[in-house]
């Protein structure tokens, strides 16, 4: 069918300004692929660094970034992703310099980033300049650990205004009517906690994973994302399978550690989520 000029221009402008994470969900539910989530802590062990591994990472196959943005109380935070704030905070990563190097990597790449925070990093920044500095140096959403959706009516209309996702975590203590509260307020996607406790490797996934899934599905049409506990690719597959995507943090951040001082870092660290990646697109 040919479709007017007019209509086409319209229908490029759309996709120009639409969000890059409703993008990639839009692209991954069309050719029925699942949503690969890496989470790293930026600036571990430095920004220059986290701009070489979000470069790797949109090769290896990963469909969104999540930036964690280094705060001295990260409550969320096991003790991996404790000690990665630690060495980000010790590099010197602060928003403003992250937010310089996520503009940094959008001159090579468009793959959808997520900044992880704690609402004290904001708040001291002041709500609507992080927000449009964020929007400006290319971040797509924001997910913000301590925030709930109660006290959001300002971020979220302000976020909304910037084009950015607000992305709000259910938990498997969430009682129902709560949740629906929650995923009617979010956008973007709902990432769902798998576990309960803070983030950290586990050796198997959430035996009621496929329910809890299904039990937040009945209140949203929001993608739903897994997290906290993935650690290898059987696991990655498995989680696939039972949601729209899969966040693997914890386990990719390990390696970071271990190969820190490494000059092959990004090389290794990129193989080990191209694992995780290929396991994921296998669903």
């Amino acid at each position: 069918m040919n479709l007017p000029l007019e209509t086409w221009r319209l229908k490029l402008e759309t996709l120009a300004h639409m969000n890059r994470i409703v993008e990639k969900f839009a692209q991954l539910k069309s050719a029925g692929k699942k949503c690969f989530v890496v989470y790293v802590g930026a600036g571990d062990p430095q920004l220059e660094v986290t701009r070489q591994l979000a470069l790797a990472f949109d090769q290896a196959g990963v469909d969104i970034l999540e930036l964690g943005v280094p705060f001295s109380d990260p409550l969320a935070d096991g003790l991996v992703n404790q000690l990665a704030a630690q060495r980000g905070l010790e590099s010197g990563t602060t928003p403003p310099k992250l937010l310089e190097t996520v503009a940094a990597v959008r001159k090579d790449s468009q793959i959808p980033i997520v900044l992880y925070i704690y609402f004290n990093l904001i708040h001291k920044v002041g709500l609507e300049k992080f927000i449009a500095d964020a929007a400006r140096a290319g971040v797509d959403g924001l997910l913000v650990l301590d925030l709930p959706p109660e006290e959001s009516d300002n971020y979220e209309t302000l976020m909304k205004q910037a084009g950015l996702c607000h992305i709000y975590l259910v938990a498997p203590t969430t009682p129902e009517d709560r949740m629906a509260l929650i995923v009617k307020r979010g956008s973007g996607f709902i990432y769902y906690i798998s576990r309960e406790g803070v983030t950290g490797m586990q050796t198997s996934v959430a035996a009621n994973l496929a329910s809890q899934v299904a039990k937040i599905r009945a209140h949203t049409n929001l993608p739903i994302a897994v997290g906290f506990g993935i650690s290898n690719p059987a696991q990655a597959k498995a989680v696939a399978a039972a949601a729209d995507g899969c966040v693997v943090g914890s386990a990719i951040v390990n390696q970071i550690a271990e190969h820190g001082k490494s000059p092959e870092l990004v090389a290794k660290v990129g193989a080990f989520v191209k694992s995780l990646a290929d396991a994921v697109k296998t669903v």
